[in-house]
């Protein structure tokens, strides 16, 4: 997992300049997305992968956050962008799939195009699972692999580019990774066709 993690990591590090850029034609239409996903959080937040910090203008006044990332360069273009005007925004660079936070840590986590990244997802969401308070909330926006019978394909076949380029797979099965991680409670919400998605899940354990 080290390996591959480093691998990952450093791809970010690579792209960090750029990704702002590279991701300025989704902005339109996940902006409002972004907004809808924000409504649900409160108390005390963690965001998985800020990533360069396109969450944080839409935080609710009232929570607080602290925000990760493991590429020390993406977390660098947050903290450059937002660190003095969001002063309930913590930022600290940290692995997903090995956090630093004692269990039962926060009320919400968020996450929005993260799992495509996680190296081992799997892992990444049982550690969510884990610092995430028992009937917590976990609200997260993401891509997942089309079940259709060309896009799902289709998206096997691409999905080495996007890999390659920074790190992101196109084709991950999120919701059955939730479930592999112990969830149960999941509602998912298809934002366009069947391959972004909203996703709320309920940390259905106990303490």
């Amino acid at each position: 997992m080290r390996n591959e993690t480093e691998k990952i990591k450093q791809r970010y590090n690579r792209i960090s300049m750029l990704f702002d850029v590279l991701e300025k034609p989704m902005e339109g239409f996940s902006v409002k997305w972004r907004k809808e996903i924000m409504a649900e959080l409160y108390g005390n937040v963690l965001e998985v992968g800020v990533g360069t910090g396109k969450n944080i203008p839409y935080y609710p006044d009232d929570v607080h956050v602290v925000a990760i990332d493991f590429s020390r360069n993406m977390l660098s273009r947050a903290k450059a962008k937002h660190e003095s005007s969001a002063k309930n925004v913590s930022f600290m660079e940290m692995d997903a799939q090995q956090m630093d936070f004692a269990d039962n840590t926060f009320d919400c986590v968020l996450t929005s195009c993260v799992f495509c990244s996680v190296p081992v997802p799997v892992q990444g969401l049982k550690e969510i699972r884990r610092v995430c308070k028992p009937d917590g909330k976990i609200v997260m926006l993401e891509h997942v692999r089309s079940d259709g019978k060309i896009v799902g394909p289709l998206m096997d076949v691409l999905n080495p580019i996007p890999l390659y380029l920074y790190g992101a797979n196109i084709n991950r099965d999120t919701v059955g990774n939730l479930r592999k991680a112990g969830f149960s409670t999941i509602q998912v919400t298809d934002l366009w066709k069947d391959v972004f998605k909203k996703i709320i899940v309920i940390n259905d354990k106990t303490a």
